[in-house]
This record gives structure tokens, sequence and C-alpha cells, in this order.
């Protein structure tokens, strides 16, 4: 059957939607323009190809089937969705139906295809974004309570340890105890990482500075198998970043790396200026165009098998045996260059090694700040005082810490179990009071809502929050200025910060 017995010539040819003409074996007999550039090539090279070896192998049994119900005389009337043979990732909405020919001719088979590439990508965007959305916030909802739970731990073992002498029996135990709690805290810095809600404290930064300055702690995190080189830019762009997070992001990409390397290699670390001209897609990422600075990671190890790209970033997924590591790696990765505004791709085939190309934004018209040694050695700060400290505080295990530990350093300390009841100590002890220490979240009446009570009373009150959430939370809300200490913390970190506020003008 000629198309010119079904629609004008021109019609078809020029038709915004792929055409074609099929005979009753799914065969193409006739195409038009739309058809090939959906399929990345010319109307002309699909003649007598099979309907079905434009689709991906997954789908072609969809297709076989409309093919026989509408030759049948049952074509079904809804498309079916399926992802075409093509150059690029294309996914069309396929219609098919029969075409009654002429007494004696075998019935024809009509051919629509709409392009549905665009929509399957934000449809696989939104699905990506709500399940990464959902284990985020369960993630952070956890990390909140095991950050109170540890500073517990953490901060009762820093005071038995004070009663004891390294040599001492118990002094080990305490030790082990206060090393797992701390094992476990990261593993919850790393929950927070992937669910974006850690606490940044972004500077302008030189990328290949601050490589150069982790490379003898790369080069211990490896061994002597692996040969690193690094590979740095002329003329680098700089990036604002918080560099304790970009350093874990290169230490969790060497680990990985590493581990896929078991034999030995070459791990090459590169930086360099990268100008995307145009949006560019990768899987359900877009990265809008504009000045990025490049630092790609790679290995010539293992490899990565294509099926698990799309999981490599998901939390708890891993490759390796059970008890080799947590899945968290990677997944920390993606959270700290997704909440740093970047985006980070990977590149791997199996027994080809693999590369990790992160894309930082450019911060132009800015000062570099001096990279922070990453292991510092400051001189030690007397760290006692005789302040006196309203602690407010709902989980009786950190207030019971952080109260004795304080006082332990020679500071006055009242303590209070909600906001309500620090209001009540206030109206009494205001005048010799120093510093309030809130955590952020509790019942009834949270931290920043009862130091603005007090701030409106006493303007000078200095304000330390502690939370087991990130600063982010709640930053905005105020209107004034108050420093943040994470949980979980320890004594020496507790003592430090107020200190330092207590000396603050």
């Amino acid at each position: 059957m000629s198309i010119e017995t079904v629609l004008p010539g021109r019609m078809f040819a020029d038709a915004p939607v792929g055409m074609a003409l099929l005979a009753a074996s799914g065969r193409i007999e006739e195409a038009n323009r739309a058809l090939g550039a959906l399929l990345g090539t010319s109307a002309a090279a699909l003649v007598g190809r099979a309907l079905v070896d434009c689709v991906c192998r997954e789908d072609r049994g969809q297709i076989e089937s409309r093919i026989a119900a509408a030759v049948a005389g049952r074509a079904d009337p809804r498309p079916v969705n399926v992802r075409m043979s093509a150059p690029r990732d294309t996914w069309a909405s396929l219609f098919i139906g029969r075409l009654e020919g002429q007494a004696g001719d075998a019935p024809g088979l009509v051919l629509h295809a709409i392009d549905t590439t665009e929509r399957k990508n934000l449809e696989m965007q939104f699905a990506q974004s709500q399940k990464m959305q959902a284990v985020g916030q369960l993630a952070g909802g956890v990390a909140h309570d095991f950050n109170n739970l540890l500073t517990g731990i953490v901060g009762f073992c820093d005071l038995l340890q004070g009663r004891f002498k390294p040599g001492d029996p118990p002094f080990a135990d305490i030790l082990q105890i206060k090393q797992n709690a701390n094992r476990a805290a990261n593993l919850v810095r790393q929950l927070l990482a992937f669910s974006r809600q850690q606490t940044l404290r972004p500077t302008v930064l030189n990328l290949t500075e601050v490589i150069a300055e982790l490379s003898d702690l790369l080069r211990q995190v490896m061994g002597e198998k692996i040969e690193l080189r690094t590979v740095g830019g002329r003329d680098l762009g700089l990036v604002e970043v918080d560099q304790g997070q970009l350093e874990q992001v290169v230490i969790n990409l060497v680990v990985n790396a590493r581990d896929a390397m078991p034999a030995g290699g070459v791990l090459t670390i590169r930086t360099a200026n990268a100008t995307i001209a145009s949006p560019l897609r990768r899987g359900v990422e877009v990265m809008p165009a504009g000045p990025y600075v490049l630092m790609e990671v790679s290995d010539s190890g293992i490899g990565i098998p294509r099926e698990n790209h799309a999981r490599i970033f998901e939390p708890f997924f891993s490759t390796k045996e059970v008890g080799s590591g947590t899945g968290l790696g990677l997944s920390t990765v993606y959270g700290i260059v997704k909440q740093t505004g970047g985006f980070v791709f990977v590149d791997s085939e199996p027994g080809r090694g693999a590369q990790f190309s992160i894309y930082l934004p450019r911060a132009p018209g800015k000062v570099a700040a001096p990279v922070r040694p990453v292991e510092g050695s400051g001189d030690a700060i007397d760290l006692n005082g005789s302040a006196s400290i309203l602690l407010v505080e709902d989980e009786d295990p950190v207030r019971l810490f952080s109260a004795r530990a304080l006082r332990n350093k020679g500071y006055r300390v009242i303590d209070a179990k909600s906001g309500e009841a620090a209001l009540e100590i206030i109206e009494h002890d205001a005048l010799t009071i120093d510093l309030v220490i809130s955590d952020v979240v509790m019942p009834r009446m949270d931290g920043p809502e009862m130091a603005a009570k007090i701030r409106a009373r006493y303007p000078a009150m200095r304000v330390i929050f502690i939370s087991g959430y990130a600063e982010k939370g709640f930053r905005d809300r105020l209107t004034y200025d108050a420093q943040f200490l994470p949980k979980p913390y320890n004594l020496q970190q507790l003592a430090t910060k107020v200190k330092q506020v207590l000396e603050t003008d």
C-alpha cells in the first residue's frame, strides 16, 4: 500500500511526529523525516527494517504483541511507551493501527511515534528526587537522635578518663568505648552529608592547593602499592566550599579507588577549569551552563558495571563483601557535592578503571583563603573559667555531661530542662549570667524562641546553640549573632567553644 492512498505525501513527509507504514510482518515500508530524526538516522535508511529492531531489546515483546493484535483487527488505541534503539537515550509513545487494503490485499499497519524523552527524563528526575528526599529525611531524623546519644557517650567517657592515668587498666577500656563512639559519630556525619543537612563553613579555596596539602595523608591511605599522580590546572579558578567537607570528598574517593585496586595501580587527581557552553545532561542530572572548576579522580582498578552506575551514590549500596564497608562513602561524596552546588558524574567500565568527575561552581572576583593544614598544631590554651552559664537542654545525658564538664573547668552552671524553666531562672538570676547555652529543638518552646525572649531584655547576652541538626535549620530565624556547636561534641570542644565566646568582645 502506498502512502498516497492514505494521505497526501507532503503531509506525511512534513508531519511533526514520526510516522511509518508497516507491512503485516512489522517491517517498515515507508517512513517520514520525523521518525528518522527520532531514531538518529534518515527516513530512507529505515525502509526494510523491522519495527522491533528500532526499540530496545527489553521492549520488543510489547511491540510484537501490538503488531499481532493490529493485524488481527484488535488494535489497541492506547500508546505503548518504549525506549528506542537510538544513539542517545530516546523514549517514545508508539501508536500502532490497522489500515484496510484493497480487495485481496493484506492489511497494512500505520505507526505514529511521539518523542517523550523530555517527559520521561523529568519523570525520572522527579522519582529520583523523591527517593533521595525521603531517604534524606529519614537519615536526618535518625542522625539527630544518635547525635544526642553519642554526645552523652563521648562526654561521659571524657569525664571518666579524667579519673585515670594512661597506664591504668580502666583507661584503655574507656578509650575503646570512646573510639567506637567516634566511629559511630562519623557514620552519623556521613548520613547528614548524604541528606545535605550538615553544617558547612564555606571559604574561597584553590582546589590544587587543597589537594597538595592532602597528598601526604592520601599516600598513607592508599599504601605503597598505589602510585599517586596529581595534575594541577594552570590559572585555576577558585571555588567556595567547606574545606573539611571537600577533604572528606577527596579521601572517600581515594579510599574507594584504593579498594578497586587490590593489586596496586595508579590513582590520578586532576584539576582544571571547565566552561559548560550549554546545559549538560547525564542520566537524570542536568548541569546548567556556566564556569566550573573540575576535579577528576581516576583509577586503574577493576571498574564499575554499567548497571550499577545509577545506584552507586545511594546510601548503603555496596558491591563489597559484607563487613568490608558501610556503603556510605560515595553517598557522602554525592551529598557534600550537591550541598555545595556542584555535580558529580562517574565514567567506568569493568576492567578499565573508574573516573569520578566533580564540577564545582567557579567563584570569580574573590580572593583565596589560606589552606588550613590537615592536622593543626596550635598552642594549647587554658580552658578554665569562672563565668556563670545557663545551660538549657531537654536530653538528660547531654545536660548532665555538659554541666559537669563545665563545672570541672571552674564555671558556675545553672541548668534547665526546658525553655520555660530557663526563662523562670533568668528572671531571678539574669544579672549574674554571662552566657546561655541552649539546645535548638525542645518541646513547647525551642531554643531560638527562648533566646530571643532573653535577648529582648538583655541584648548583650551571649548565646551558643547546640544541636544534632544542621545549623541552617534555624540560623535564618535569628536576628542576632549566636555561635553554634554541633552534636556530638566532647569535653574539649565544649570548653573551647565556651572560652572563645566569652573572650569575644
